[in-house]
Order: structure tokens, then C-alpha cells, then sequence
């Protein structure tokens, strides 16, 4: 599994490939998910000297809630509108695995870098998943990224906690 996370934030191209078409490594996807946010969720926590369990909880129920729906808005995008080739059990594979570098966020005021880098891996993992050209993945990454975002910070503001390590600044 360590093998995995590490290939997909290197952006391995090779690794997306796989991940894409291998369906045992949906659990894995899933572990990587919750595992990066609720990292990134102990480094928000430290950085606002706040609650470590509502940070990692918080953290944990966005990142899920974010990858789900993040991934269901790249499946519609990317093969309704621009006829790309995937289902929705590859979009969460691979989407999952791109959310690994979310882990540094255990480094209080390393959540934005974070998610810049999950930005740029969650391309090579829409490109290969839906195996499109880069002008329809950036159109379809940029729609499913922003909405992600709107639902990080709905979630947070629903569940009453503070912006996980998803932001800049304390």
C-alpha cells in the first residue's frame, strides 16, 4: 500500500493505469482517503491549538464526502459531456489515490501545498481514468475540485468545526 500512495504523488502515469483497471484496490483508495485527511486534520488542529478528534473527524467526514461526490461529478463530466471511458468504481479509485498528498497536511500550514499537490495529481488521475485529452481534464477536474471545495467548507460549516488542514493560514 505505502508503494501505491508514494507512486500516486509522484504522479506515476503507470500507477493510475493500474489503479484504474485493477478493482482490488478500491479499499485501498478509501484507506488513503481517510487516512491523508485525518493526517491533514491533525496538523489543522495543531496549527489552531483546537480539538485533535473534531479536526481528524472533521477532516475524515470532508475528505469522504468530497472524494464521493468529486468522483461521481468526474464520472458525469467526463463521460456524459466529453465521452470519456470510465465508471464510477475507476473514478474512485483513482481520485482516492490522488488525495494521498493530503497526508502532509499532519505539518501545521502544509494543508494548502497539500492540496495544490492533490490538484495536480487528481489530473493525471482523471486523464488516464477517463483516458481524455488535457484540455477536457482540466474543464473536468476544475468542475469537480471546485465543487469538492464547496462541500469541504459546507461540511465544515454544517458540522460547526473549523477548516481542516485545507487552508493556509492558522
Amino acid at each position: 500500500m505505502f508503494r501505491n500512495v508514494f507512486r500516486a504523488s509522484m504522479l506515476d502515469i503507470d500507477f493510475y493505469r493500474r489503479a484504474e483497471e485493477d478493482a482490488g484496490l478500491t479499499l485501498q483508495s478509501a484507506v488513503v482517503v481517510l487516512v491523508a485527511t485525518g493526517l491533514g486534520g491533525i496538523g489543522s488542529a495543531i496549527a489552531r491549538e483546537s480539538s485533535v478528534v473534531a479536526a481528524v473527524f472533521g477532516g475524515m467526514v470532508a475528505g469522504v464526502v468530497g472524494w464521493l461526490v468529486w468522483a461521481l461529478l468526474s464520472y458525469v463530466v467526463g463521460t456524459k459531456i466529453f465521452s470519456g471511458t470510465a465508471d464510477y468504481a475507476e473514478m474512485l479509485r483513482v481520485l482516492g489515490f490522488a488525495f494521498a498528498p493530503f497526508a502532509i497536511g499532519i505539518v501545521p500550514w502544509l494543508g494548502f501545498p497539500a492540496a495544490v499537490w492533490v490538484l495536480f495529481a487528481s489530473l493525471v488521475a482523471v486523464r488516464e481514468g477517463l483516458d481524455l485529452d488535457l484540455g477536457r481534464t482540466l474543464a473536468t477536474v476544475a468542475i469537480g475540485w471546485l465543487v469538492w471545495l464547496g462541500s469541504t467548507v459546507l461540511l465544515n460549516v454544517i458540522l460547526d468545526i473549523e477548516l481542516n488542514a485545507h487552508w493556509p493560514f492558522p
